[in-house]
């Protein structure tokens, strides 16, 4: 990963629309501010930090927000968010630098989106597809895993950040032109650009979503959602023919590997049937 220093101001510069001659200048300030040896250069190579991330992870919701506009409406919209605010509170990640926010695309589609920094879209087909709270909040989890695992993150390919440590490490920063700054600006869109791919074309690793499914689960049972509604969802989806849709329902891994993979970490103990029928009637009335 690059600099602290250089991520942050492209991100802030690309997302606010700055215009090209100015968008040169600022960054320029802001990578004048990294060290100017290779050697320190090379010691701020690191993890991209939380800062960092949630301006990346703005800029894929914008990019996904052209293709999918929002759901208008705020009381379902409110609902969701309680769900997901209860299942991030015993997620690995509670904390995010802008925190989470969740959010209805209005699509027909089953699908949903996990952007790096925390922000998780869903869509209104996704909505419709589960039967009850249970299975809404096992389709969050699992997102919510991909962000805890920063599975958006890793799917920029090395090669973007090996160029931009190299752009950086090669002189000093105030001595950079208009060809090196348009370079590291081309790194970061590159960079919006993997992630959007792997969300909405490629999906995530056959690994990658194993273990969001199984961290989902274990999200459900500290909340004290039913953990089997991901195996209930998944197999009904089968069940329709619907196991190689997008986002969630990727074929790889195979939907019913995953559902094998589920089924092994749901614990014996189900959780309370009188607060699963509370939480139904509460599934039910959001819609209304």
């Amino acid at each position: 990963m690059i600099g602290k220093t250089f991520v942050p101001a492209v991100l802030l510069l690309l997302i606010s629309g700055y215009a090209s001659a100015g968008l040169l200048d600022n960054i320029q300030k802001g990578l004048d501010m990294l060290s100017t040896s290779s050697d320190a250069t090379q010691k701020a190579a690191r993890p991209i930090s939380d800062e960092e991330e949630y301006f990346l992870g703005r800029a894929v919701a914008a990019r996904i927000l052209e293709t999918y506009p929002l759901l208008k409406e705020p009381k379902l919209t409110e609902y969701v968010n309680s769900i997901g605010m209860v299942l991030v509170l015993h997620s690995e990640k509670p904390y995010t630098h802008g925190g989470y926010h969740f959010a209805i695309l209005d699509a027909d589609e089953m699908n949903a989106f996990a952007c790096p920094g925390g922000t998780i879209f869903i869509t209104r087909g996704m909505l419709k597809a589960v039967t009850n709270e249970d299975e809404l909040a096992a389709v969050l989890a699992h997102e919510i895993a991909h962000v805890s695992h920063g599975d958006g993150i890793a799917s920029i390919t090395k090669s973007r950040w090996t160029e931009a440590v190299t752009i950086i490490g090669s002189k000093a920063a105030q001595n950079y032109g208009p060809q090196e700054l348009s370079r590291l600006t081309g790194i970061f869109e590159g960079s919006i650009d993997d992630i959007v791919k792997t969300l909405v074309v490629k999906g995530y690793s056959k690994s990658m979503e194993y273990d969001a499914d199984k961290t989902a689960v274990s999200y459900l049972v500290k909340t004290g959602y039913e953990p089997g509604a991901m195996k209930d969802f998944l197999e009904r989806m089968v069940s329709r023919g619907k196991a190689s849709e997008g986002g969630i329902l990727k074929t790889h891994p195979g939907t019913l590997d995953r559902i094998d993979t589920v089924r092994a970490e749901i614990p014996k103990e189900t959780a309370d049937p009188s607060r699963v029928s509370r939480r139904t009637n509460r599934f039910s009335a959001a819609w209304n």
